[in-house]
């Protein structure tokens, strides 16, 4: 288990302009927390190195992008083994169609976040699912609309 990273409240402004805009340059996020631009950039840097910051990413559009459509694919294994579980592993690594994948607690063994340009093209990545890899039982549920999407709450 990854422990918490010790953060004072200018580290926690810091994240907070990141998860906004990951774009702005040190010097503005130094002025908006307070510091100069050293600092600041120390900062940022050891945040970095800690792994708290993770990554740099733009937020892409689907639908300009041509993939719209979001599914949410619940999964029930029909094996837990080790053998099986690094199997599956490879086939979503395999399957640029899922942008998310998470082991869940409860009645669903795996949540897949899926992008498709339509319902015919996530019926062959359906298909391909299937046939890759052994599952008891697969549920999909299509998005409508996004309802929010924030960063994490800092």
């Amino acid at each position: 288990m990854s422990r918490a990273f010790e953060m004072d409240e200018i580290d926690r402004a810091i994240l907070r302009i990141l998860a906004a805009d990951a774009s702005m340059a040190i010097a503005d996020i130094a002025e908006a927390v307070g510091l100069t631009a050293t600092p600041c950039w120390k900062r940022v840097r050891r945040l970095e190195q800690e792994g708290v910051i993770r990554g740099r990413v733009a937020l892409l559009d689907q639908a300009k992008l041509g993939v719209p459509v979001s599914v949410f694919v619940s999964l029930q294994a029909a094996d837990h083994s080790e053998t099986w579980l690094d199997g599956f592993a490879a086939v979503l690594a395999g399957m640029p169609e899922i942008v998310d994948a998470w082991r869940m607690s409860g009645d669903i063994d795996y949540l897949l976040h899926v992008v498709v340009p339509d319902v015919a093209a996530y019926d062959a990545f359906y298909r391909r699912l299937i046939g890759a890899v052994s599952l008891r039982n697969v549920t999909s549920r299509f998005a409508m609309e996004r309802m929010k999407q924030a960063p994490l709450p800092i």
